[in-house]
């Protein structure tokens, strides 16, 4: 596969979507990543609805670009198998619970020892250290012990269950991608490997951003509707006459003039950045009232050619024929084993050389098939 990593191989223990999806992004970028998966313990994401041929879309999607083997760790040979394996691999990615790959002969000193140029990524829940380490946990209990639910959400609502996973992907998958990569660039200085450490909560946390430099540099604890980009100014999603939505983010004062003017009220534009909580509600009364005088069909072809920050909400289906995405390539089909094509999200990043070309390869596991799994019950604990 072409792309400016296809000099890097990846060894990938990991099931779920944190590490897959870790791993399905190096492979778009051109690694070549053998996934390590036990032939008699299920990876759900083989089974989860909805299919498409016969396969699940999340496992065709987040395992697009990868070769696969099946072997049960506990058979004999098999740790001695994935030793040799190790000595010609860059990078290897787990996701279990602290200590299982250590239990089972493949932890990092012991894979160092095989391959001392070795990158190492474990992703858990709340990382290797820490008296949460061993407890399990989804994406929802990192948000939550992160912060990041408590100044989400409306006030008289609670905190809402996304429809995304922020402390899987943008945390654990992403923050996997960034500490890998930095440390092949350490490598290529020093010739080191070395273990990295991610902890999906720590990321979460981290994802605080302004508003966790708010909270402990400036002391202002965040709370539902209670900031600029939470709910507590005009800064909003608001109901169209047809009941679809619509989003304004028009902040800055020459973009909120132009929603002002665009509704007929440009008196109000001064109210944008009033620091006055009774000027940001008088201002999303009047956006309210506005915004549900027409479908949002109409508010688009009213916006189209207005530089105001203001959007539409749309399905995954309808983004999906967005001219703008379009454009961007960012749905792309991809081969299908039985010769057919899946529709698929597209890789975000774009190079100027060496474009990224995602392609799924389909593997039926079997016995002459070298692979290596553990088959003991401990999981990450990671959603």
């Amino acid at each position: 596969m072409t792309g400016p990593l296809n000099h890097l191989k990846v060894l990938d223990f990991s099931t779920l979507l944190p590490g897959p999806y870790a791993t399905m992004m190096l492979a778009d970028m051109g690694a070549d990543v053998l996934r390590v998966e036990a032939p008699d313990r299920l990876d759900l994401t083989r089974v989860m609805p909805p299919h498409d041929g016969g396969v699940s879309t999340a496992h065709t999607y987040l395992n697009r670009g990868k070769r696969s083997v099946g072997l049960n760790l506990k058979a004999p040979g098999s740790v001695e198998r994935i030793r040799a394996l190790v000595a010609d691999y860059d990078i290897v990615v787990e996701q279990f619970r602290p200590g299982v790959m250590d239990r089972l002969g493949l932890g990092y000193e012991a894979l160092k020892a095989v391959n001392p140029k070795l990158i190492y990524c474990a992703i858990t829940g709340y990382g290797q250290t820490g008296p949460y380490r061993d407890r399990a946990g989804h994406d929802i209990n990192y948000l939550a012990l992160a912060g990041v639910s408590s100044h989400s959400g409306r006030q008289d609502a609670g905190p809402p269950p996304l429809g995304i996973q922020v402390a899987d992907v943008a945390g654990g998958s992403h923050h996997a991608v960034m500490g890998i990569l930095a440390a092949v660039v350490h490598r290529q200085q020093t010739g080191e490997g070395q273990f990295i450490d991610i902890s999906m909560t720590d990321a979460a946390f981290a994802l605080n951003a302004m508003a966790g430099a708010a909270s402990l540099a400036g002391g202002a604890e965040q709370r539902p509707e209670g900031g600029l980009l939470n709910g507590g100014s005009f800064y909003d999603y608001y109901r169209t006459g047809d009941d679809r939505w619509i989003s304004v983010g028009s902040l800055e004062p020459q973009f909120c003039a132009r929603l002002c003017e665009v509704i007929g009220q440009p008196e109000l534009k001064s109210l944008g950045l009033s620091q006055n909580p009774t000027h940001q509600q008088q201002l999303k009364s009047a956006l309210r009232e506005a915004f549900s005088g027409r479908s949002l069909a109409e508010w688009e072809q009213i916006f189209a050619d207005q530089d105001a920050c203001v959007e539409p909400v749309l399905t995954i289906s309808e983004a999906a024929e967005h001219p703008q995405l379009q454009a961007r390539g960012m749905v792309i089909d991809v081969a299908r084993p039985d010769g057919g094509v899946q529709r698929q999200l597209g890789h975000p990043i774009k190079f100027s050389a060496t474009p990224c070309q995602s392609r799924y390869i389909g593997r039926t596991l079997g016995a002459d098939n070298p692979s290596v799994w553990p088959s003991e019950g401990d999981d990450s604990g990671a959603g």
